[in-house]
Formats: C-alpha cells, structure tokens, sequence
C-alpha cells in the first residue's frame, strides 16, 4: 500500500520481548500511516522485526514509578497525526477495520475524541465467547486529549507498562464496530506469569488506597463507575469464589466448555494473590 493510501493514524505498540507475537500484530495495521513501537530493550530480535514492518521503534526507560510506558509515549512521541490507536503486541485487529478507522480520523468535525473497542480473548487455542466477553477498552483517541489515569505513586513491582489503568479522555467517546483479537493467554504457564505480575499492581495499589483512606481520584464517569464497582467488590467475603461466579456464571463462562471452567479458576486464583498479597504488605506494614 502506498503511503498516500495509508491511513492518516499512528498506532502505538508498547513491547518487551514480543518477537512471537509482532509479526501478526504488525500485519493488522500495516494499513497505518505511522506506526510507533515503544520498546524496553528487547533482546529477542523485536526491534529488527519492527523495523523490516516499516515501524519506528523508539526505547523506554522506565524510572520505576511514573510515568509508565504508554503515558510517556503519549507524552513524548512526535505524533504525525491527530489520531492515536493503543495496540498491544499480543492483539491484532481484523480487516475492514482499515476503513472505519478512515472515516473516523478523516472527518473534519469528530463527534467523539476516543472510541472504545471490544475484545475478542482467545485462550488455549479458542476464542471465548462468554467469558470475559465483552471487554471494552478505550484505544483510539485523540492523543493530545487523553491519558492514562494515574492511581497511585509507589512502585508496584509489576513492571514498566500500564496493567489495569484506563484511558480518560476530555469530552465523549463512542464505540468501534470492529473488535480486537487477544491472544493474551497462549498456555496456562503464560497467564499465571502475567497475573503473578498483576496481582502485585493489585496488592499494592489496593495497600496505597487503603493508607490514603480509601481515597482516590476518579477522572472519568465510565471509569468512576468500575472503579467504585471494583471498590466495592473488594469489601465482599469470598473473593476469589465471588470471581469464579461472576466468570463461569454471570458471564456464562460454562458455555465456552472445559476451556470456559478452567479460565474461571484462574481468574479465582488471581483474586486470591490479590488478597493474599495485600494482607501480607498489610501486615509487613504494621511489623515495620
């Protein structure tokens, strides 16, 4: 495709060792008139991959605190375009997403400045279509309108990307028609290592609100709303048996089969390194 075809979009691609995954991440935007992949020093030939794709790869490195990676990107790359999509090296999107991405960044007076995207998780080798399903995320927005909500200051020991921060954009955002496929989950090891990740942003996050009080700032409605939903779950008995539920029964997860249950279990477990993680930084507090 020529780049005067291209549309007039910068897709925004955080990386560490995704050398796997890049190849078919990469081919479902080459359509994308700039293509930026923040990487931090990769060692597993990433970089040349990107750069063969026709991306630019620019590195990161992190202070281990704040600024997190896609919000110093926001910050600090220098945009062609209005217009930013946030994908991750494990997504891609599917055909046809091409022109409804056109006729959004090309039109004079946008309705919206962001647009969520539905996602599609794929885990051992099928796409889930109950569990987890939808899953709204805010990835395309107008970039100089829109960060990454910042929910606390201490190093949370799950690494330089943002984990469970949302978008906030000023103004209204809408929603795609395309959805986006996540291969997230390739094998139970993968999902135990990033939610063993996760579980310390939780852990130490949810520490962080507890010594302020229970106060946080919430900076959108949409996202003011999980927050509180979230806070709220979070004072239930029985967490990780409340997630199975809410996984394999609210989300009917039981109809994705046996792949359906076992994602549900996981999801339990996870609630369980949040709650154990955060009695134990809990009491190591108090013992200091």
């Amino acid at each position: 495709m020529s780049n005067l075809n291209k549309v007039p979009v910068a897709i925004l691609i955080p990386i560490k060792n995704e050398a796997h995954n890049l190849p078919r991440c990469l081919a479902s935007v080459a359509w994308a008139d700039q293509i930026f992949v923040v990487d931090s020093h990769s060692v597993d030939g990433s970089q040349e991959i990107c750069r063969k794709a026709g991306a630019e790869v620019v590195q990161f490195d992190f202070n281990g605190t704040w600024p997190k990676k896609k919000n110093w990107a926001l910050e600090n790359l220098p945009f062609k375009h209005e217009w930013v999509f946030i994908l991750d090296a494990d997504e891609t999107v599917p055909e046809g997403t091409e022109q409804e991405f056109r006729e959004i960044v090309t039109d004079p007076n946008p309705k919206f400045n962001g647009y969520w995207i539905n996602r599609r998780f794929m885990f051992m080798g099928r796409w889930l279509k109950h569990a987890y399903y939808p899953n709204w995320n805010l990835r395309l927005l107008r970039h100089r309108v829109g960060r990454y909500e910042k929910l606390t200051d201490v190093e949370t020991a799950s690494g330089d990307n943002e984990v469970h921060e949302h978008i906030v954009v000023e103004g209204s955002a809408g929603y795609l028609k395309a959805e986006m496929d996540h291969f997230a989950f390739p094998s139970v090891e993968v999902f135990v290592e990033k939610h063993n990740r996760y579980s310390n942003w939780e852990a130490r996050v949810a520490l962080d609100h507890y010594l302020k009080g229970g106060q946080t700032q919430l900076q959108s409605t949409d996202v003011g709303l999980r927050r509180k939903l979230k806070a709220l779950s979070q004072k239930l008995p029985f967490r990780p048996f409340q997630r199975f539920l809410y996984v394999f029964l609210f989300q009917k997860g039981f109809l994705d089969g046996l792949e359906g249950f076992y994602f549900a279990r996981l999801h339990a477990f996870y609630e369980f390194l949040c709650v154990a993680k955060t009695y134990e930084l809990k009491k190591r507090g108090k013992s200091s």
